[in-house]
């Protein structure tokens, strides 16, 4: 959201922002780099909190600051608990909500879970739907929402990123530089849906990798869910070209993504940010919301299936030719433009408003 607020307040609208602070230590390092100050913060996040536990919480703490600020529509972004809150909140409230990144489907209840079930719920709240792609747009329509209320505008994401990469000194994630003949691996895994079982399969489908290839640095920001850091530190810890680590700053993790070789992920975000800077991604997930990005040929599922792995990340890396096909820097998300077409829509919509409240349900681990 951090493009918006920026794009929404060059244009002249005034922006308040509501930090919902889910996942607290990655709010604080998203706000800080890109500047972001919030004017409300609920510090929801909780030790083992429970989904409903943190609806239960988040729903009358929304109702309550919206009743007071009267904005003239909410914004918020992405798939997550909080999000499905703020709509029904604006809703309870009679506040217009619009929602961006709207219309990303799995078609799969269960995968993931609960980013499917939010954004599908949030949807019959929304008044704006600003859709990154027309994939997701016709997914909407296909629901019964009316064209009217859907622009494509691309996904913000794109428009972060490019900024960022664009920036000079960005910070080095790794421990220690890379060596002549290492080739980094960039990791990011925390869906819900490979808790157990499938998460420790893939830990072990990296340890295998890591052992048969010692020159492959893998770099890995351990999501701080004790479902995904205790197995990490478990299986993967102790190995001498892995480096657990924790979770890093965006711009971090951008310049990651500049060194990265190729990048292995279960996330959303980074389906759609890797692929603009040239770089395979292969996803530890058996469906996904952004098929956009494997139509595009950058981006391969493979679940947790240690032999797909096996198969598609030695044909990367020994297969010069198998890599280039892959490493080709692809934009179905966006030019890095959604962000003013957002805020030009806004200003379109309502000439005389006077605010807008912006729920950061959209920062999370990339």
């Amino acid at each position: 959201m951090a493009p918006v607020v920026k794009a929404m307040r060059r244009c002249g609208i005034r922006v308040s922002v509501l930090a919902t602070a889910q996942h607290r230590g990655l709010l604080d390092q998203m706000m800080e780099a890109f500047q972001l100050k919030a004017d409300w913060d609920l510090n929801a996040m909780q030790p083992d909190q429970t989904l409903a536990s943190l609806t239960g919480r988040l729903v009358p703490a929304l109702d309550s600051i919206l009743r007071q600020a009267q904005p003239d529509m909410v914004l918020a972004q992405g798939d997550t608990t909080t999000v499905f809150c703020t709509a029904l909140a604006a809703f309870y409230t009679g506040i217009p909500f619009g929602h961006v990144e709207a219309g990303l489907r799995s078609g799969d209840l269960a995968a993931p879970f609960p980013e499917e079930g939010m954004r599908r719920l949030s949807a019959v709240l929304t008044r704006w739907h600003f859709a990154p792609t027309e994939t997701a747009r016709e997914a909407l329509l296909r629901e019964g929402v009316p064209a009217n209320q859907v622009l494509v505008v691309g996904n913000t994401v794109i428009d972060a990123l490019l900024d960022v990469a664009a920036q000079k000194n960005l910070p080095d994630p790794l421990p220690c530089p890379l060596t002549a003949g290492e080739r980094l691996v960039l990791i990011t895994l925390h869906r819900r849906e490979n808790f157990g079982e499938p998460l420790a399969r893939i830990f072990q489908s990296l340890k295998r990798f890591a052992d048969t290839h010692p020159e492959a640095r893998l770099l890995y920001p351990v999501h701080p869910n004790p479902n995904v850091s205790a197995p990490a530190q478990e299986i993967l810890g102790g190995i001498p070209n892995i480096n657990l680590v924790a979770p890093l700053d965006y711009p971090a993790i951008v310049s990651a993504l500049k060194q990265s070789f190729l990048v292995l992920t279960d996330s959303g975000g980074l389906q759609e940010e890797a692929p603009a800077l040239g770089k395979p991604v292969l996803v530890f997930r058996e469906v996904t919301e952004r098929p956009e990005a494997v139509e595009a040929g950058g981006v391969v599922l493979i679940g947790s299936d240690p032999e797909r792995f096996r198969f598609r990340s030695e044909s990367l890396w020994c297969d010069p030719q198998a890599y280039h096909a892959m490493a080709q820097p692809r934009f179905p998300y966006g030019d890095g433009q959604a962000a003013l077409r957002i805020a030009q829509a806004l200003k379109a919509a309502f000439p005389k408003m006077r605010e807008v409240s912006v729920s950061n349900c959209s920062f999370s681990l990339p």
